[in-house]
């Protein structure tokens, strides 16, 4: 598999030709409790436009939602919308690609894969204010990623098959965790994380602990769909058509939280909480 090819895998996943990008929307909701239920009010469809848009995370303190954006000139880029003043603001502007922008903890940089000039696909940090990178890993192929610490990152490499492997900053140790992960696979605390592993009918979950370098079985669900993310309030959570499922643990079985069909969405491709549990967001791919 070539890189001009992974690229396309990445960015498009089955789609060849750009033409052929999803067109994708991001909404935001209001998240309102009551004393028996958690619900969705105050529907938003932020972005409201034909084209791509797509990959959201919130800023750390809850007030912005930053997400990649591909317009006219076909280059993908990352944008923001400022949830005070509902405007939307472009971040970067350059001739490579970027993707997957979050936040770092010190909120001064975004992390982010780049697609660069050559084709190679590593980890950067973006200054959030001016657009340009400042500093990168220097791991090649990266899909997707996520940072268990600030040393340690774990990462999705285009090999083929496909692998979860991690990147040890301080050490250099760059090292094989398995073949086939589904592209989320999120941290629950600075040396346990959670990830699937996919196969024809499946996807099953697992968690792994470092400190024991052990993985244990958690979780399957009967489809190959591929977005799920951790929450510290409602734990393992996954996308499937127009809901999102919730894994109760003490039952081994997974349950509706909600149901997204009354607001036109048609397929949660992506999704997640701000900081607070206030809002939720969503990309309904249409």
């Amino acid at each position: 598999m070539n890189k001009k090819f992974n690229i396309l895998v990445f960015v498009l996943a089955s789609c060849l030709l750009r033409a052929q990008l999803p067109n994708t929307d991001v909404w935001l909701f209001k998240l309102e409790k009551t004393k028996t239920e958690l619900k969705l009010t105050a529907p938003k469809n932020i972005t409201n436009r034909t084209g791509y848009d797509n990959q959201p995370s919130f800023s750390n303190d809850g007030k912005k939602i930053y997400y990649v954006s591909i317009r006219e000139d076909n280059q993908s880029d990352f944008y923001y919308y400022d949830l005070g003043s509902e405007k939307i603001i472009q971040v970067t502007k350059t001739k490579e690609s970027e993707y997957s922008p979050v936040q770092t903890s010190d909120g001064k940089h975004l992390n982010s894969v780049v697609v660069e000039s050559d084709s190679a696909q590593r980890i950067h940090f973006i200054n959030s204010l001016t657009g340009v990178s400042e500093k990168k890993f220097e791991v090649d192929s990266v899909g997707y990623y996520t940072f268990l610490n600030s040393d340690t990152v774990l990462y999705y490499k285009l090999t083929s098959p496909h692998s979860l492997r991690y990147y040890v900053k301080s050490t250099g140790e760059d090292k094989w965790l398995g073949n086939d992960p589904i592209r989320a696979f999120k941290k629950i605390n600075r040396h346990l994380f959670i990830y699937g592993v996919k196969d024809s009918v499946k996807v099953t979950f697992y968690k792994y602990d470092f400190i024991f370098h052990k993985a244990e079985k958690y979780a399957d669900y009967p489809t190959t769909s591929e977005d799920a993310i951790w929450d510290e309030q409602h734990g393992l959570l996954k996308s499937e058509g127009n809901k999102l499922l919730r894994y109760d643990e003490q039952k081994k079985n997974w349950v509706t939280l909600f149901d997204l069909a009354t607001f036109g969405i048609k397929k949660i491709t992506r999704f997640t909480f701000d900081p607070k549990n206030k809002y939720l967001v969503v990309v309904d791919n249409l």
